[in-house]
């Protein structure tokens, strides 16, 4: 059997994924795994609306974000 070379498969992956992002679109193809990681930030208030859990869901998610944002951006002036 022959030796995988790791840049041939890289190059073989990435015709892969330019191959099926034109044929499909991208936010079809993720969109579960989108709705999925969004209901980490629902808040779990029965008393809010829809609307509410999912505007709140999405300050939760900004707020993730920056926090992971604030401590890269610590940890990069520390190197």
């Amino acid at each position: 059997m022959a030796a995988v070379d790791s840049k041939d498969m890289a190059l073989r992956g990435r015709i892969g994924g330019y191959s099926k992002s034109a044929k499909y679109n991208s936010q079809e193809l993720t969109r579960a795994a989108r709705a999925g990681f969004l209901k980490r930030f629902i808040p779990d208030d029965d008393n809010l609306s829809e609307d509410e859990r999912l505007r709140r869901a999405q300050a939760n998610l900004r707020a993730h974000m920056a926090r992971l944002a604030r401590l890269s951006a610590i940890k990069r002036k520390r190197q």
